[in-house]
């Protein structure tokens, strides 16, 4: 089978596919030929060699689809021919986080989707969405999810409740996507007009082109009355985290999510307090929370907006389009 390997050192040079036997899934485990498989954030990051310190060789990508063709001894979750998702997180099933369950996320350190075939465990994986393709239901388990228990799961997010969504990525394109399927309203920022008209088609309220308008978070109040959101899908980071606290109303919540403008930068500690900000740390989620997401994708035949497909031997053309962040929603290969 054919896997894209991270070898010797981090870097998309070092990225390259090689021929690997194809795994025989032990009791309790489950062979997965993989149908697709889609990148996010997370992943550019890793390959390049500041999103973990994992050891190499790697197959990156924590993202993918596929349909059941081997079943271990014991294994009685899925059959023979199920299209499931592996989950992000192979041993978080339910309930909160802890240190253990975080460790075993796909894609690094555990070998992820960007390869032919997967071996996991049966508790690792959740049949995919019926009303979805593979390729479609490969850009759940981070991007969509994240989104989902950012505002569902941390945010209890309700009809008429104001969303602010920042950028069009892959979670910030879900985060419109299920607001606005809950009954909320949903402020979007980006630097491109062109991006903003697309974000309208899917149903976005408010636009902020933030090149033009640098102070948005001043904007987003402007536009709630001077009130302020409810909810801030936060994928900028250090640079973007500062106006976030200003742009929400006194108690509103904030999803701490990304880290695309840095890691680190001082913080206005007063202004959080006086803001009585509800700030909420986001590693994706769990199993349960993807089988509550599933549900809600079905019910309401929600589809993932695809921005372009690449064959897995043009992976490293592909993270590269990730790079340029010219994207809008999700980026997936064809396996």
């Amino acid at each position: 089978m054919r896997a894209a390997v991270i070898s010797g050192s981090y870097g998309l040079d070092n990225l390259k596919l090689e021929e690997r036997d194809v795994p025989k899934p032990g009791p309790g485990q489950i062979l997965v030929k993989l149908k697709a498989a889609s990148l996010n954030y997370r992943d550019l990051a890793i390959t390049s060699g500041f999103g973990g310190d994992y050891p190499l060789p790697l197959v990156p990508l924590s993202d993918g689809c596929g349909e059941v063709v081997e079943l271990g001894d014991g294994v009685r979750r899925v059959a023979k021919g199920d299209l499931v998702c592996p989950s992000f997180f192979q041993g978080w099933l339910s309930g909160p986080p802890t240190p253990a369950a975080l460790a075993t996320s796909f894609g690094g350190p555990i070998d992820g989707c960007a390869e032919d075939y997967v071996c996991v465990s049966a508790d690792g994986v959740s049949k995919a969405p019926k009303n979805l393709t593979p390729a479609e239901a490969a850009c759940l388990p981070c991007a969509g999810l994240t989104a989902w228990r950012a505002l569902f799961v941390e945010g209890n997010l309700k009809a008429g409740d104001t969303v602010l969504v920042q950028g069009t990525g892959g979670v910030s394109i879900f985060a419109l996507q299920f607001a606005k399927t809950a009954g909320a309203h949903v402020i979007i920022t980006s630097s491109s007009d062109e991006k903003l008209d697309r974000a309208k088609a899917l149903g976005a309220d408010q636009f902020i082109n933030y090149k033009k308008t640098p102070d948005w978070a001043s904007e987003a109040r402007k536009l709630t009355g001077g009130r302020g959101v409810d909810h801030v899908v936060e994928v900028g980071g250090a640079e973007t985290f500062p106006q976030s606290i200003m742009a929400i109303r006194t108690g509103g919540h904030i999803a701490v999510i990304g880290i695309l403008s840095g890691l680190v930068k001082d913080m206005n500690v007063a202004a959080m307090f006086g803001q009585n900000a509800k700030i909420s740390g986001i590693t994706v989620g769990s199993r349960q929370h993807f089988e509550e997401m599933v549900r809600a994708v079905e019910q309401n035949d929600i589809k993932p907006v695809i921005d372009k497909t690449f064959p897995l031997e043009e992976i490293v053309p592909a993270l590269k389009l990730m790079q340029g962040a010219s994207h809008f929603g999700k980026i997936v290969l064809d396996i």
